[in-house]
């Protein structure tokens, strides 16, 4: 089955993946970061056993994979920086074409996710949501009637859900338009950043942009104010794009980038995603014939725990460039 960056979605020329994200916490146990290891393991178990025969998913304990098996999954947005960076007593549980990922034990107990292609709002609420309901069949959650679902984090209260897509934009950035678009959605409930989530710089021009508010609001009106804005940014970076490919320069630095892609032998990552971004934006515009399941796939896939893991060990920072490097030269 396709992997969440290699699927076609609607609105796959600009919304690369689209995340929801849920909240819980069991009434019976004081938030992970007051519990010790063995009462997050009990919790981890009673989840894992929860879902059990309900959802094809693999349980795995975090301290069983090497560190770069565990930044790789940070590098695919499988799990959050904050997960990968800590392994004791927490695990997660995964599909096999990864589009469910369950961390248990990081700032709550659960913490539900689900990744689908371009831009799918509903369907990937609709399976998160029901995850959560065979979770919460045996297991009960630690639920307020006037803050709703409790979570560690104040900002999470609610609906405990956060909603987001990733977005590649690169005419908007080029227009330096990246700064007055992140001040207009701030007003409409939502944030706007790179996609690796808070404090990331936005490297090959993708950006998070998701719901800023879980408390007073429905899940509902959430997913439709996210997918209304994100029509528009989509609007907006079509037409710059249009008005950049009238341009020589645009296709001269398209195929600048494709000609060091097919050529380089030593490639880092912040030259390969500002290279492949260009890569990305010519196929879109027809300027070249390259799969965007293929620039995709590359864009994640090659990320630097994620090329440790995928060639079994951990290169240093020169073999790593270099490997790389031919990666892409025979995948593009």
């Amino acid at each position: 089955m396709s992997k969440w960056y290699i699927g076609e979605g609607d609105h796959n020329d600009i919304v690369i993946s689209t995340r929801i994200r849920i909240a819980r916490n069991l009434a019976d146990y004081p938030f992970p970061v007051r519990l010790d290891n063995k009462s997050k393991i009990e919790v981890n178990e009673k989840i894992r056993d929860a879902l059990d025969g309900k959802e094809n998913l693999t349980y795995t304990e975090l301290k069983t994979l090497t560190r770069s098996q565990i930044v790789s999954l940070a590098e695919r947005h499988l799990i959050s920086p904050e997960f990968a960076s800590n392994s004791d007593a927490r695990a997660l549980l995964m599909s096999d074409n990864e589009d469910i990922s369950i961390m248990l034990c990081e700032e709550d107990h659960i913490r539900i996710q689900v990744m689908k292609s371009g831009l799918a709002l509903k369907e990937a609420y609709d399976l998160a949501d029901k995850i959560d309901t065979e979770i919460n069949q045996s297991l009960k959650y630690a639920f307020d009637e006037k803050l709703g679902y409790l979570t560690q984090c104040p900002t999470n209260l609610g609906t405990g859900m956060r909603a987001s897509v990733m977005l590649h934009l690169p005419a908007l950035t080029a227009k330096g338009q990246i700064g007055s678009l992140a001040s207009t959605v701030s007003k409409l409930g939502l944030t706007i950043r790179g996609a690796y989530g808070e404090g990331m710089s936005a490297m090959g021009d993708l950006y998070q942009l998701s719901n800023q508010v879980s408390l007073g609001i429905s899940e509902k009106s959430a997913i439709d104010n996210l997918k209304t804005i994100t029509l528009q940014l989509a609007a907006q970076e079509r037409a710059a794009r249009e008005e950049a490919s009238k341009s020589i320069e645009t296709e001269d630095a398209v195929f600048r980038a494709y000609g060091i892609l097919k050529s380089a032998r030593i490639l880092s990552t912040k030259e390969f995603m500002s290279l492949i971004s260009k890569v990305r934006l010519g196929a879109v515009l027809g300027m070249i014939k390259t799969d965007l399941k293929t620039i995709n796939e590359l864009m994640v896939s090659m990320q630097p725990a994620t090329i440790n893991a995928f060639v079994g060990k951990t290169l240093s920072l020169e073999e790593r460039d270099v490997e790389r490097a031919k990666i892409v030269r025979e995948r593009l």
